[in-house]
């Protein structure tokens, strides 16, 4: 995925109310915008950072600029969760994960389980269906071990019960993290952060829900889905 136009440098000054950042644009300017992450951002708010942020135009908008990359850790991060889904679709369409490639019909946010709506469904002629849930990841700790989540998540945790449910309907369900940063080649479950939702995850393999974590290639021109990395969370081998 191509940034066009290009994104706008700034420095980050503060991320607050979760949906706001304040920044300072490379001629000084103060700006405030919006944040399309709603989630802890644990370890990419620091101030001083430096940032992209998309900008638009339009009476309707509030904010002209809208936060998309972040600086942390010497890498370039992607935060925005809007994005996943769409980077999950290239991924499969490369063939980075498993044999998903090979399903000729992808469709986007189709109703399913407990009032739900799964990331991605999959379909084809002789195939089982398969549904795709993406998680958006950005926390690191340990070089090169990415890790989700970075805070508690019951929803995540529900969505792992009804991907269970499929696979009991007879068909694939399958987890897959999606790494919106490029130096990590490990992934683990944060069961620290979230027992519960670790508890899920177990349980939701040993229905038979696939799992898979790629990471992507990230800079401030494009974001592209690079390579499948391995999964090493905690409780793997108790499976």
């Amino acid at each position: 995925m191509i940034f066009d136009p290009p994104l706008v440098p700034a420095v980050l000054v503060q991320r607050y109310k979760r949906f706001l950042f304040d920044a300072l644009l490379s001629d000084g300017t103060a700006i405030t915008g919006s944040c399309p992450n709603t989630g802890s951002m644990r370890g990419l708010t620091a101030p001083g950072a430096r940032i992209w942020m998309s900008e638009h135009e339009g009476a309707l908008r509030k904010f002209r600029h809208r936060l998309e990359l972040v600086e942390a850790d010497g890498t370039v991060v992607g935060i925005n969760t809007g994005l996943p889904n769409r980077l999950a679709e290239e991924a499969i369409r490369a063939g980075l994960v498993a044999d998903l490639g090979g399903y000729p019909v992808v469709e986007r946010e189709r109703k399913y389980g407990r009032n739900s709506r799964i990331d991605l469904l999959l379909s084809g002629p002789g195939l089982p269906a398969a549904y795709v849930e993406v998680k958006n990841v950005h926390f690191r700790r340990v070089a090169g071990l990415a890790e989700f989540p970075d805070t508690v998540t019951a929803r995540g945790a529900k969505h792992l019960e009804e991907l269970g449910d499929m696979v009991e309907a007879g068909h694939r369900a399958v987890m897959l993290y999606l790494v919106q940063r490029g130096d990590c080649d490990r992934f683990r479950i944060c069961d620290d952060l979230d027992p519960a939702y670790a508890a899920a995850f177990r349980r939701a393999r040993r229905r038979g829900v696939e799992a898979y974590a790629v990471k992507c290639a990230v800079s401030s021109a494009q974001i592209r889905p690079a390579a499948l990395i391995a999964m090493d969370e905690p409780g793997i081998a108790e499976l």
